[in-house]
């Protein structure tokens, strides 16, 4: 029987279009939009009452460019619901790629790469214990992840897994959970994102897509994956590698973070939504306004979990996990990524995993001589004068982060390089989302190469031509001062980081002379003699030991009631060779930091000890 409405073409037998969309021409040949789905310009946005040519101007044409298209030009992603009515049915396979879309593959992997030194990888020692856990890949072909999945990693252009991922990517297909520790920069995004989409390829929606179509309008989505992050950059990043792997699917990522329009947000979520990105706060909200349920999410990631679990974060983290309608652990699947699990938050973390398989890899911060780790007296009020000097010597093309403690001092910094004629900004947490973004903008173009930033780009940040990072101030604990180092010499590529010490650092001598040790770093003698003398002071309290053997952090489930092995006292003795003679506290100072031939940005030409 074939049915037709009044005013409108006649539709085929079996294929329901809502109400909304009744009035509006749909074919099977639908133009494709830049996301490679199947929506014509005039559906795409008609439910949302925008003009027909809205499209036009959609998130993906800006990306680049100021972020303030990203909440006047058409939302987060593009597609609309056209693409739901030809293509969200029961008897679609989700495991077909859609045909390719040229522009948006151009958009998506041009910028795609990896460092010169990436075979160094292999050389970082891996752990994994729990019960039964799998075997590890070699390749991304020892485990079928599907058609779609293949051909992005190609696109991406990676020819060989990471650590984290040889050993993450079994584990989750085989749907174990996960407690993940791995140095930063080590490819822990793409870790979690391709088995986790591949699975949902494979399953395909589900009863997800009934609950969605149960709905008039769909005004609560159900997505099948959500991924927590503690920050809006990185929230950010995840979501724009979530793209990457999403290429001609018809899974649709998302991406809601407060400091943005909500409406927009709640908007592009109307058009859809299976895999969604989320900071904490903004997702509560969202869930309290009845945009989002997590009735059908089988698929739970937090990433940088130490820091979304501690004081700050951990309420919210359980009003999303326990006390709404997400299925409970061991009925989803539960992984837990970041460079640092201390011992408190692993026990923590217990209530959100289950039967896990806890995974350490290689050394947080450092992968062997990618980064090379300076540390350098410097007293307050020589600060800036020795900043000036390094960056100088630094060349005009390369883009130098530099850290500060402080708001106010992130500010004040930013001033006085801009007196002195950088090109400089800053990023702090009183900045609004849109300056914050059009600074990262500013940074990654190289329009600024200079960045001064507070603790709140420490993690997570993946720009990946940062040559130079500079603790301007040292942070008080030393995972902070990991999370920061390791915004250079990222997946495989070379990097610097300098770092100012005087007396106010003293809280953390130990454990940053454990750091350079362990990373086969020259230590200054000054820091060893003064890291003896904290060591003295303190015994009676011994080492924190957070970092012992070389990871970011052991299973503690193996070593509770064990003691840990090895201390500063058996390295009393250890030969300091390499760098020079002894050098007293302030000895030098930053006028002697260059020989005469320093000037040239060649680094193996800094006498970094000032002799």
């Amino acid at each position: 029987m074939l049915v037709c409405y009044a005013n409108t073409s006649c539709l085929s037998p079996g294929r329901y279009i809502p109400p909304h969309l009744r009035n509006k021409e749909v074919s099977k040949n639908d133009n494709k939009d830049r996301t490679g789905w199947n929506a014509t310009k005039d559906t795409a946005y008609s439910s949302f009452g925008g003009r027909s040519d809205r499209g036009k101007s959609a998130f993906f044409n800006d990306r680049g460019t100021s972020s303030r298209g990203r909440y006047e030009r058409g939302g987060f992603g593009g597609g609309g619901n056209g693409r739901w009515v030809e293509e969200s049915r029961d008897d679609e396979d989700w495991s077909k790629p859609l045909a390719p879309n040229e522009r948006l593959e151009q958009e998506l992997f041009a910028g795609s790469n990896t460092g010169i030194n990436f075979e160094k990888y292999d050389d970082i020692p891996v752990e994994a214990t729990g019960h039964n856990s799998p075997p590890h890949i070699d390749s991304f072909h020892d485990v079928e992840m599907g058609e779609i999945i293949m051909g992005n990693i190609a696109l991406s252009r990676y020819t060989r897994p990471t650590p984290v991922q040889k050993h993450a990517i079994p584990i989750i297909k085989t749907k174990r959970d996960l407690m993940a520790c791995a140095q930063t920069g080590s490819g822990k995004t793409a870790a979690f994102l391709l088995p986790v989409l591949s699975q949902i390829y494979t399953d395909g929606p589900g009863e997800a897509l009934q609950a969605e179509n149960g709905r008039y309008g769909r005004r609560k989505q159900y997505p099948l994956s959500l991924v927590l992050a503690p920050t809006r950059e990185l929230a950010l990043q995840i979501y724009d590698e979530a793209r990457k792997f999403a290429y001609r699917s018809r899974v649709r990522p998302c991406v809601v973070y407060g400091g943005a329009d909500i409406g927009q947000q709640i908007r592009d979520l109307e058009r859809g939504c299976h895999l969604l990105v989320a900071t904490p706060g903004r997702l509560v909200d969202m869930m309290e306004r009845g945009k989002i349920g997590l009735d059908y999410c089988n698929y739970l990631v937090l990433d940088e979990a130490d820091r979304m679990l501690d004081m700050g974060f951990e309420p919210q983290i359980r009003r999303i996990v326990e006390q709404d309608t997400m299925p409970p652990k061991g009925l989803r699947q539960t992984m837990m990524f970041s460079a640092t699990f201390p011992k408190e938050i692993q026990i923590l973390a217990r209530d959100f995993l289950e039967d896990y398989i806890f995974l350490a890899v290689g050394r947080v911060g450092s992968t062997s001589e990618n980064i090379t780790q300076k540390v350098v007296w410097v007293e307050e009020s020589d600060k800036r004068s020795f900043l000036l000097d390094l960056l100088n010597a630094t060349g005009k093309d390369s883009l130098t982060l530099v850290f500060v403690e402080t708001k106010k001092g992130a500010d004040a910094l930013e001033d006085f390089l801009y007196r002195e004629g950088y090109a400089c900004t800053s990023i702090h947490g009183d900045r609004s989302q849109r300056d914050r973004e059009e600074a990262l903008n500013q940074f990654r173009s190289g329009r600024c190469p200079i960045l001064v930033a507070t603790a709140v780009a420490a993690r997570g940040l993946d720009i990946s031509n940062v040559k130079h990072v500079i603790n301007f101030d040292l942070p008080s604990d030393i995972e902070e001062y990991v999370h920061r180092i390791g915004r250079t010499g990222r997946v495989g590529n070379l990097g610097l980081a300098t770092s100012f010490f005087n007396d106010k650092n003293s809280n953390i001598t130990k454990d940053l002379l454990d750091i350079l040790v362990e990373a086969k770093q020259e230590v200054p003698s000054w820091l060893e003699s003064l890291a003896y003398e904290h060591q003295h002071k303190s015994s009676s309290r011994g080492r924190s030991k957070r970092f012992s053997g070389g990871f970011g952090a052991r299973d503690y489930r193996q070593t509770s009631g064990g003691s840990s092995s090895g201390g500063f006292g058996s390295r009393g003795s250890r030969s300091t060779g390499g760098h020079g003679g002894n050098r007293g506290f302030g000895g030098g100072g930053f006028g002697n930091f260059y020989n005469s031939d320093g000037y040239g940005g060649n680094y193996s030409q800094v006498d970094w000890w000032g002799n």
